[in-house]
């Protein structure tokens, strides 16, 4: 019986100090994507790495709402997808350039697509249907 004790006593210390010792696995957040989208051709170019034809045709500055409504909020984990810092600009100036998507239409759908920039650096990008607005899909 004294064998036995010490055998499970043995155990359930071996168990205490492996529970207390190992640390506890946190979760990374994944990486934020810092894309420089300061000139024409950068902005340009991120569309082309994604396969998309991306002509502009016109921008205008906003300001990123500082509370997500639903629907910004929805639209907000399509760019937690593509890891672009979209979050991180809440309340901020930006500007939002729109282009036209020359190489694909879908059920003859005219595509556009949407890049936020924020301080120099791509925080959103989207294209959707230029006639329906329940038709958006991410970049990548």
């Amino acid at each position: 019986m004294k064998k036995s004790f010490k055998i499970i006593l043995s155990a359930g210390i071996i168990l205490t100090a492996v529970f207390i010792f190992i640390p506890e696995k946190k979760e990374n957040p994944e990486p934020v994507a810092m894309v420089s989208a300061s000139t024409s051709a950068e902005r340009i170019n991120y569309f082309a790495l994604h396969g998309w034809e991306a002509e502009e045709i016109f921008s205008r500055d906003i300001t990123i709402p500082s509370e997500f409504s639903e629907s910004y909020e929805n639209f907000a984990k399509i760019q937690d997808k593509q890891k672009l810092p979209l979050r991180e600009c809440k309340g901020m100036d930006a500007v939002l350039y729109t282009y036209r998507i020359k190489n694909y239409a879908p059920e003859n759908k005219n595509l556009l697509a949407e890049l936020i920039v924020c301080d120099g650096k791509a925080v959103s990008s989207a294209i959707y249907a230029e006639d329906d607005s329940d038709y958006i899909i991410s970049v990548h």
